[in-house]
């Protein structure tokens, strides 16, 4: 009689796992089917989703192309730089750093850097490690961020488009040598107005530059570049193994092209304040990293201690660090943890935005979900609505699953 009901038992799990497993299925289906259908009928050439929760993914899927006149589909191994979604690793790595006892958040800088970097309106008040991760350092990006830090891939691009800011190959420089030509006083793009009027850990003012900086600074601290100490305590122990932080160490065949609009190729680019915003990836590996963030705030995360995870998703502004503060469900400027996005509404993540290249990856704080969308063409008035759509699918579907 008891065999008999345990026999029950396992029959009736069993029974709610199929049942469990066709309902997701049927979902999975439904969504793809929407998907699809925004891909046929939209002005976006490709792009890749995922979902998932602190068990793994969920979803994942690609539409569209990632070579439109090669008829090459885009799928969720496609791989793709994912513009500012890439300074959450920034995070992540100084907060490694900090366990490893490299470094802490509230160091100056300067401690660490092999050049000068003062506020010239408040040269005796530090900035720290902490206030570029908040980004809150007083430090703003100037005009040579773009002009002077977007470099082709390619000298000769064919009949694929050149944006205006894209420089020449032999333009390309060492990363600390490009930081020290706008930050240092004798650097030769150095500019007062560089800095605001607000001193370190005052308002909030959204820095590429800084976020670089952040990156330099762990490097000087640990003795390793960056992409060597991403690639040993994040994306290895993840295995993100199509990832990378330039063309050399991705596999270029599975990388997507770019677009300028549905029909206009945008020729391939790198950055050289590349940790702001230049990590290559797909949808199946940042699903992977997404998984682990959303762990790591459970308190089961095992890219970081638990500690780490706590101070990742500490918020570090107030209304007094912003002089508008909007409340919209995915600004993920209303608050920040360390290079970690908050938004009022319970979203935490980042979105991100470079030539060609449109991404968003949050996750819902009480739910424990998570959803991420990356596109590999530039947004006008008609594909943004294809964007929205795209999302907005996500988010009718991302608890159901």
């Amino acid at each position: 009689m008891i065999l008999k009901k345990i026999g029950q038992f396992i029959l009736a799990i069993l029974f709610v796992g199929i049942t469990h497993a066709q309902t997701n299925d049927s979902i999975s289906k439904k969504l793809t089917s929407e998907l699809q259908q925004i891909s046929a009928n939209g002005n976006l050439v490709g792009f890749s989703v995922a979902i998932v929760n602190a068990d793994g993914t969920l979803y994942e899927n690609g539409f569209g192309f990632a070579n439109k006149k090669a008829n090459k589909k885009y799928t969720e191994n496609t791989l793709q730089n994912i513009a500012s979604i890439s300074k959450t690793f920034i995070g992540v790595a100084l907060l490694k750093a900090q366990e490893l006892g490299k470094l802490t958040l509230d160091d100056p800088i300067n401690d660490y850097l092999p050049f000068k970097v003062v506020h010239p309106k408040f040269k005796n008040t530090p900035i720290t490690i902490r206030q570029l991760a908040s980004h809150t350092s007083g430090i703003k990006d100037p005009a040579e961020y773009e002009g002077k830090g977007y470099i082709l891939k390619d000298a000769e691009n064919g009949a694929a488009k050149v944006n205006a800011n894209f420089r020449d190959p032999s333009k390309m420089m060492p990363h600390g040598d490009y930081l020290k030509a706008i930050l240092s006083t004798d650097g030769q793009w150095y500019k007062k107005k560089t800095f605001s009027k607000y001193p370190p850990g005052g308002m909030f003012n959204y820095s590429n530059i800084g976020a670089g900086l952040a990156a330099y600074v762990l490097e000087q601290a640990t003795g390793e570049s960056f992409p060597e100490f991403t690639k040993k305590h994040f994306f290895d122990p993840l295995v993100m193994n199509g990832s990378g932080w330039s063309f050399d160490t991705i596999d270029f065949s599975k990388h997507s092209k770019l677009y300028a609009d549905a029909d206009t190729e945008l020729a391939f680019y790198t950055l050289i304040n590349y940790p702001d915003g230049g990590l290559i990836t797909s949808a199946h590996d940042l699903a992977k990293y997404l998984s682990e963030i959303i762990k790591g705030y459970t308190g089961n995360g095992t890219m970081l201690s638990a500690e780490s995870y706590k101070e990742l998703f500490t918020p570090q502004l107030t209304d007094e660090n912003h002089k508008d503060r909007s409340d919209k469900e995915y600004n993920d400027e209303y608050n920040m943890g360390v290079f970690m996005g908050m938004s009022s509404k319970g979203q935490i993540g980042h979105t991100g935005g470079d030539p060609s290249v449109v991404t968003h990856m949050f996750f819902n704080e009480k739910t424990k979900t998570g959803k991420l969308l990356l596109v590999n063409t530039d947004l006008d008035k008609e594909s943004v609505q294809d964007f929205i759509a795209i999302w907005r699918a996500l988010m009718a579907h991302e608890d159901q699953l």
